[in-house]
């Protein structure tokens, strides 16, 4: 049985407000009251998203951001730049 998406959105909102009070109150770089809320919107966004889903056929144009996205796009842009040094040295000589 799936969970009613008001139900959901409301959770969501309450832990987007819960990540505003802690970064609020952050007391140094790495809170981790910080990092819980922040962890908090990304559990209530899934649950949302697959609640409006199973409800009507509906997802959000919102994606959870994951550093590992960094890591691979920083791996892609070293490629192109060793493939772009590849084809300028291939050309110089």
């Amino acid at each position: 049985m799936s969970i009613d998406p008001r139900v959901a959105l409301q959770s969501l909102v309450t832990a987007l407000e819960e990540h505003l009070a802690a970064s609020a109150s952050r007391r140094r770089e790495d809170d981790p009251a910080v990092e819980a809320a922040y962890l908090g919107i990304a559990d209530a966004f899934e649950v949302y998203e697959e609640a409006l889903y199973d409800a009507f056929g509906e997802v959000t144009p919102l994606e959870i951001y994951d550093d590992s996205d960094d890591e691979d796009e920083d791996d892609d842009q070293e490629d192109e730049d060793y493939a772009s040094d590849l084809v300028e040295a291939e050309v110089e000589h």
